[in-house]
């Protein structure tokens, strides 16, 4: 399967458990990777022989920046069925979200879930 990448598109939202993330918000970070066929595109040069990641990029960013929810995990599941039920041609993706700063004390980088779904 072919594969579009989009890394570390960056988002603020109010996810998490606590009630200062709910008020005071924070950062999360997205990589997706959309599985589909893009033999078409490469012979047709055609945008809707593919996917738009202008688009992509306005899916994810209305799931991450829209209702607040208490799990990240919460987060990756809505992007995944978002970009299902908006782009036909979609087969399989990813998702991966970053919470840089999460409320936990120690010495980190990030805190990360990723999911894989398939088209249902």
């Amino acid at each position: 399967m072919d594969k579009i990448y989009l890394n570390q598109m960056q988002f603020y939202g109010y996810h998490g458990l606590f009630p200062e993330e709910n008020k005071l918000g924070q950062r999360f970070n997205v990589d997706l990777v959309l599985e589909l066929d893009l033999g078409k595109a490469g012979q047709s040069d055609d945008m809707d022989d593919s996917i738009n990641y202008g688009t992509v990029f306005n899916v994810t960013k209305e799931v991450v920046e829209g209702k607040s929810r208490n799990l990240v995990e919460a987060v990756a599941h809505d992007i995944a069925e978002r970009l299902f039920s908006s782009f036909d041609k979609l087969q399989a993706c990813t998702v991966k979200v970053y919470k840089p700063d999460p409320p936990i004390p120690g010495h980190y980088q990030s805190i990360a879930i990723e999911i894989y779904r398939e088209r249902p």
